[in-house]
């Protein structure tokens, strides 16, 4: 692999590692919650564990690709990711302490 898809694997590995930490302390903090909401946010964190499986899926992807191809698979990654990201965003809030 080239050093700079190391890097590219690397950098969005570790963007994603940090966000399923923060996922996990959501579903952590989403079990303390009465069961009908909890049935809301069980549905919720299925769906952001289904995203973060199919970025590590394209992570994956671009890991395992020939050193030419490697570099058009970035733009799904991103969008698949910034999907993640946006999706995490918007289920963060409706927790309430």
């Amino acid at each position: 692999m080239s050093a700079k898809r190391d890097q590219y694997v690397a950098k969005t590995k570790h963007q994603l590692d940090e966000l399923n930490a923060q996922i996990d302390s959501v579903e952590a903090h989403a079990k303390k919650f009465k069961q009908e909401a909890s049935k809301t946010y069980d549905k919720e964190l299925t769906e952001l564990r289904q995203q973060s499986a199919a970025a590590k899926t394209r992570l994956e992807d671009i890991k395992n690709s020939a050193e030419d191809k490697w570099e058009s698979l970035t733009e799904e990654m991103e969008k698949v990711r910034d999907a993640l990201v946006h999706s995490y965003n918007y289920f963060k809030p409706q927790l309430k302490d």
